[in-house]
């Protein structure tokens, strides 16, 4: 008599081993299982390239979830590899940006037809991403910078910056549910946020703050923050953290605890 079993292709894709008999097959598996013939795929050969500096070359930090109330992919440092429109919070790209100048410096956010005018228009600074089914041109420069065409959404600043201080930028991609909470944490530099849909609530130790549709905010380095949602409504955000170069673009954080002060 035959066994018939089925192995998971997330273990590997050894076919030939269940054409075999009893414990042969019992055996044969094992001994393959354990083969460099089920070797795990590189982690570097999967999932989209995110413009900018690699992972490798920035420190990462210790960011844990996205969420601590309701399941947030991404954890806002994973590129996003399914539909624009489902929930998570994802990178959507990078940036060296080097030492910051002594003219205040803001985070211009415009909006292509396509890839390739949004690649033409990039400068210096510049970011081309692919966020909420859109592409977007980010770019941080001084109050009267302009691309060549696309759409100006936004512009956001001025960032509070160090003069001669290096600086990256880790841009984020935000599709979050009703009562999602972030992890207390603090960043290395200020964060920036640009309210697509929904109403985001920020809570640090100064209070808080509440920004709709169409508003921007800004919280400087330092405080430790956590972040919710207002109301029943998704919220489609665009975020960046302007960070030291060197050091991780956010640490989860203790010694301070929100009072739940947002609005339901």
């Amino acid at each position: 008599m035959r066994i018939a079993m089925r192995v998971s292709t997330r273990l590997c894709d050894c076919a030939e081993v269940l054409r075999l008999p009893g414990f042969a097959l019992f055996f044969a598996l094992a001994a393959t299982l354990s083969s460099s013939a089920c070797a795990r795929p590189s982690p570097s050969s999967g999932g989209p390239a995110v413009q900018g500096t690699s992972a490798a070359s920035a420190p990462t930090g210790n960011t844990g979830g996205a969420s601590v109330t309701v399941p947030v992919p991404g954890r806002c440092e994973l590129p996003r590899t399914g539909p624009a429109d489902a929930v998570g919070c994802h990178l959507a790209g990078k940036e060296q940006l080097g030492p910051a100048p002594a003219t205040p410096l803001f985070w211009h956010i415009d909006s292509y037809a396509t890839r390739a005018a949004a690649e033409a228009a990039r400068r210096g600074r510049g970011t081309v991403a692919d966020a909420h089914g859109r592409v977007w041109l980010f770019t941080i420069a001084n109050a009267e910078w302009r691309p060549e065409g696309g759409q100006r959404v936004a512009r956001v600043g001025p960032l509070p910056l160090t003069p001669g201080r290096s600086y990256a930028a880790h841009y984020i991609e935000g599709v979050v549910p009703p009562n999602a909470l972030t992890p207390v944490h603090r960043h290395a530099g200020p964060e920036a946020w640009y309210i697509l849909e929904g109403t985001n609530c920020l809570e640090t130790p100064d209070g808080v703050r509440t920004v709709g549709a169409g508003e921007t905010l800004i919280v400087p380095e330092g405080p430790p923050m956590a972040l919710t949602g207002v109301g029943t409504a998704m919220r489609r955000t665009l975020a960046v953290v302007v960070h030291d170069a060197a050091q991780p673009w956010t640490n989860v954080t203790t010694g301070w605890t929100p009072k739940g002060a947002c609005p339901r």
